[in-house]
């Protein structure tokens, strides 16, 4: 990936953003449980981020997909989880699919708003029988002239407390589950939409996430983003931009931990020597350094074939998986080396710890992303050779 002058104007105003009007808080929000989703949001909005790679028209900048990478990986910077992710939904998981299969009306209603930050979003994809198996939702809109009436609910929706829309998966018709599905953008202040409760986690404090019912809540077909029926295909498609945001949001976030686990095992002394000075304590945090920069040059080249407009399945599927794994083999081993300090809430690497575990699940879980790559490999049990 070649980032020029032009990117890194915008990752140093990211930087000076976070520096400032994030990180300083980031304690405050996590004993809290939420951060003042619109207030921030607003703010990055004025600044241009919160659409670097959308549509001219609807206030975004227009820009390829090599400024959001670009972005994704600074908000690693962030010191906890949280606050990134849920930039991340509103940039890279909410809004991609609308943004390139959306009427312009449904785009001006729904995606102006997200990119100027007045409007917090979220994605309504999991429920509580059907996670990463996002064929078998139940979720349905059945048509009523030209309206939908929507009836199910989803779970584990970050941004759901304080959404202004979600876009919602549900299923539109009877036909077979790959193809019966459509993308909606439904008001979270619609008649029958309830947010039954904030969800208590172990990790991502700072992201407010629901449950959420949906009882005969009736939305305009208008809403609808693309065809009827290939809501199934159009998340898929955004899958692609949320795995590798999830992936590119890991590498300074670790950079950082494994900075810091420097810094505290050269202070801390055991048997009349720093930490740091036993070999098995500098070369595991040399190897694991190693492993991010891998990490990042595979993120890099899917980043760069997604520009070119490649079809980035296998890539982006690759980096969610060693991201996830990597995610929890580099806060155990740096957790480890903390000693005591390590198991207190007070550290970062104890937040860092809990937040990354996230990255196995969320947006399909490791064995799914190992399901995907041996479908495309031809190893599945019956796949032809």
């Amino acid at each position: 990936m070649l980032f020029t002058a032009d990117h890194e104007d915008a990752r140093s105003t990211l930087q000076k953003f976070i520096a400032t009007e994030i990180n300083p808080f980031v304690d405050e929000w996590e004993k809290a449980e939420q951060f003042p989703s619109h207030e921030l949001f607003k703010k990055l909005g004025d600044l241009g981020f919160l659409g670097l790679n959308k549509p001219v028209e609807f206030g975004g900048q227009g820009l390829d997909y090599s400024y959001a990478l670009m972005m994704a990986e600074e908000l690693g910077a962030i010191h906890c989880g949280g606050v990134p992710m849920a930039i991340g939904v509103q940039t890279d998981m909410a809004t991609p699919a609308l943004a390139r299969f959306g009427s312009d009306e449904v785009r001006r209603e729904f995606l102006a708003p997200a990119i100027s930050g007045d409007a917090v979003a979220c994605i309504g994809v999991s429920e509580p029988g059907a996670g990463s198996d996002v064929a078998s939702i139940k979720t349905s809109a059945r048509s009523d002239g030209d309206d939908y009436v929507i009836t199910g609910g989803k779970m584990w929706i970050t941004n759901g407390v304080k959404a202004d829309w979600i876009c919602l998966l549900a299923n539109t018709g009877d036909g077979p589950k790959h193809r019966n599905k459509s993308l909606i953008c439904v008001p979270m202040k619609s008649k029958g939409v309830e947010v039954a409760r904030k969800l208590d986690k172990m990790g991502m404090r700072s992201s407010d996430t629901a449950q959420i019912f949906f009882d005969e809540v009736r939305v305009p077909k208008r809403n609808r983003i693309g065809e009827e029926g290939m809501g199934f295909t159009y998340q898929m498609v955004q899958f692609q931009e949320e795995r590798l945001w999830g992936a590119a949001a890991c590498l300074k976030a670790h950079e950082y931990i494994l900075a810091e686990t420097i810094e505290y095992t050269r202070n801390r002394k055991a048997f009349g020597q720093s930490i740091l000075d036993n070999q098995v304590v500098h070369f595991r945090l040399a190897e694991l350094q190693t492993e991010v920069e891998l990490l990042r040059a595979l993120i890099y080249r899917a980043g760069e074939a997604l520009v070119a407009g490649e079809d980035v399945t296998r890539l982006a599927t690759m980096a969610k998986l060693k991201a996830g794994r990597l995610g929890r083999e580099l806060t155990d081993a740096c957790l480890q080396f903390w000693g005591g300090m390590g198991f207190m809430n007070e550290t970062h690497v104890s937040r860092a710890y809990r937040d990354s575990r996230l990255t196995s699940i969320g947006g399909g879980a490791d064995e799914v992303m190992l399901s995907v790559l041996c479908k495309m490999m031809g190893t599945l049990p019956g796949a032809k050779k």
